[in-house]
């Protein structure tokens, strides 16, 4: 009789999934998209177009209108029509309303939102679906609460309207970005004028159909499309009360010195290189999970993404194989594939400015790890990377990439790690893995950055503040400090 055997799973191979696209069938995509002024969809003043391009098969969505100065003035003009005449004598209750019906419109078209974010910016139909839409959301229904509660919120204050916010936003959360700066500033009463990234406008003219659809007055929200140009026009018009942009530091060194003089308003959310910090007594495998998804799930676009990682000498060598094996699991490919961790790079640009930095780094003397997994021949795609043997000198260290690479440095006691984490131009946010309740808290007392996570990254609420020091900017968004930004007292 033939002895019986146990079959083995072979747990090292590689799983091969069956491909998992979300479907595109349902959503409603023009082939031309015009300017949002005034309640209406107006075509540009010089008639010019741009194409904004699927990152991950270089094909056209759609065209997009180009605005001027022209087409600025009339969206400026229309904004604080609104605010003189409808918005500003409007009740707070009553404006509440409004941004909460266009919160409630959002959830309905979410799963619309999410696929047009994922084929417009490149990132995984996962993040688009489960957090930037929702979040989105939620940022409008938050900020509706708020919209007849400006008193209690700043008591004994008297808080009034800027008038007209001219907001300005990246490519790399669209539609949160914009739920983001308009929600606020809808809330404390003021109108605005919003110009979304170039490659990257899609789901705010979509916004513009919801806004248009929930009937909130012409005139009080604007969207104007374009590139730096546009986004000139807007910080320079004399008729705009406070700026807000989101974007790069060397962009935000520009616009500051532009209103310098000037009695409008500023808060800037700029560049980051945040550290990821694990002690010894940490849990590392959550740690590692952590890692992947602060830098790895976004493709590091992330102003926040945790581009940088402290180690402590004893777990070092284990955390180094646990990240090394974790990235050998991961899926680059096509961003609406529901099995995809890592999508398409925005753009062209982008994805030469990331292999700038790797050959820098390189030069450099760093030794480079990059996952074995295969990326699609079309599209603007890269594996994720590691970077080892790295010092504060390197400028893969103390440059921002935005892109899926991590610099690994090690460090023996608490002063040496804070002092090399702050040791960087930027403080935007932080992230501190261990066991330990007290040296959290230490840590957050000496790190010079605006937001430290704790066993955790890359969670947000709207009910939070965020923002940065140093060149990471200046100012808070969220929360009830958000409310602030878009105030005079």
């Amino acid at each position: 009789m033939a002895k019986k055997t146990t079959p083995q799973l072979d747990f090292n191979s590689s799983w091969n999934y069956a491909p998992a696209p979300e479907d595109t069938k349902h959503i409603n995509l023009k082939k031309q998209y015009e300017l949002f002024i005034d309640g209406k969809f107006v075509k540009p003043a010089k008639g010019k177009y741009f194409e904004t391009i699927n990152p991950a098969n270089e094909e056209v969505l759609a065209k997009v209108a180009e605005a001027d100065e022209t087409d600025v003035n009339k969206a400026v003009k229309a904004a604080r029509n609104a605010y003189n005449n409808v918005w500003s004598k409007m009740p707070a209750a009553e404006r509440g309303k409004y941004i909460y019906r266009i919160a409630r419109l959002m959830q309905e078209r979410a799963r619309e939102f999410a696929v047009i974010e994922t084929l417009d910016g490149g990132k995984p139909i996962r993040e688009s679906r489960d957090i930037d839409v929702p979040l989105a959301a939620n940022h409008f229904f938050y900020y509706a609460g708020w919209a007849d509660k400006l008193a209690y919120a700043f008591p004994n204050r008297k808080p009034q309207a800027l008038g007209v916010a001219g907001q300005i936003i990246p490519w790399n959360f669209p539609l949160l970005m914009a739920a983001w700066k308009i929600a606020p500033a809808l809330a404390c009463g003021n109108t605005v004028v919003l110009k979304p990234a170039e490659t990257t406008p899609l789901t705010a003219l979509k916004l513009a159909e919801i806004i248009q659809e929930s009937g909130l007055p012409n005139g009080v929200v604007n969207i104007v499309t374009g590139a730096g140009k546009t986004g000139a026009a807007i910080v320079n018009h004399p008729d705009i009360d406070k700026i807000a942009f989101t974007g790069s530091t060397d962009v935000g060194k520009i616009i500051q010195k532009s209103i310098a003089g000037t009695n409008k308003k500023l808060t800037l959310e700029l560049g980051g290189k945040a550290a990821h910090i694990i002690f010894e007594d940490a849990p590392i495998d959550q740690a590692v999970e952590g890692i992947v998804n602060g830098i790895f799930f976004n493709q590091g676009h992330v102003c926040c993404a945790g581009s940088r990682l402290f180690v402590q000498e004893g777990v070092a060598d284990m955390v180094i194989r646990k990240l090394k094996d974790r990235l050998e699991t991961l899926i680059v490919g096509d961003p609406l594939d529901k099995n995809t961790d890592i999508g398409a790079i925005n753009s062209k640009g982008q994805l030469e400015t990331i292999h700038k930095y790797l050959k820098i780094g390189k030069e450099e003397g760093a030794d480079m790890y990059q996952s074995n997994c295969s990326i699609p021949k079309k599209g603007y795609f890269c594996r994720p990377t590691l970077f080892l043997n790295t010092s504060q000198s390197h400028r893969i260290v103390q440059e921002e990439i935005f892109g899926p690479v991590l610099t690994i440095q090690t460090f023996r006691t608490v002063e040496e790690v804070i002092e090399k984490a702050n040791n960087i131009p930027y403080g935007l946010s932080a992230g501190v893995w261990t066991d330990k309740g007290s040296k959290i808290f230490n840590l957050t007392t000496k790190l010079r950055a605006g937001v430290v996570w704790a066993n955790t990254y890359n969670k947000f609420d709207p009910t939070s503040p965020f923002g940065g020091y140093k060149e990471s900017g200046f100012g808070r968004e969220g929360g009830m400090h958000g409310l602030s930004a878009y105030l005079k007292f």
